[in-house]
């Protein structure tokens, strides 16, 4: 078996939502995933790509991927990677392709001066969990991930407009 791990190009874009939707399929969040290709391959390729991606293939099919964009560390003083998805097909793992995507991974941020390689795992997932203490991750116990989003997301950001017309 040929593998090999690479940037992604806008023939994979298919590939890597079926990806996606794969992996909201293992994570049981199929029902989360609205982005279409389009949504894809306009943040990775279009005008301004703020996402980047990795593939990786075996025997010359994408079975697996690496999304990630850049983050900030005040405290580093540097740009790292977060890691927003990793994801290679069950039937698929074993051959050292999720190893050979993080490799890529901490040889971008290493080459690029990059202080950190970060991403978040659902705390379910022992073998992911397994898998990354095994390269020496660190888990951050003391953090707890905030989101808002959708109706959350918009009332907040209305009340800019609601603050603005009370002036």
């Amino acid at each position: 078996m040929r593998s090999e791990v690479r940037a992604a190009t806008r023939a994979d874009v298919e590939p890597i939502h079926a990806l996606i939707v794969a992996l909201a399929t293992y994570e049981r969040a199929a029902h989360e995933v609205i982005a279409m290709p389009a949504d894809l391959e306009h943040a990775l390729f279009g005008p301004t790509p703020r996402v980047f991606a990795l593939v990786a293939e075996l025997d010359g099919s994408v079975v697996g991927f690496a999304l990630w964009f850049h983050t900030y560390s005040t405290w580093v003083g540097r740009h790292g990677i977060w890691l927003e998805d990793l994801f290679v097909l069950p039937e698929h793992r074993g051959h050292g392709l999720g190893k050979a995507l993080l490799v890529e991974l901490a040889r971008l941020c290493v080459d690029n001066g990059w202080g950190r390689l970060e991403w978040n795992v659902l705390d379910w997932n022992e073998p992911a969990l397994g898998f990354y203490r095994s390269l020496g991750a660190l888990p951050l116990e003391e953090w707890t991930v905030h989101r808002l989003s959708g109706q959350t997301l918009r009332a907040l950001a209305d009340q800019r407009t609601a603050a603005r017309n009370a002036r």
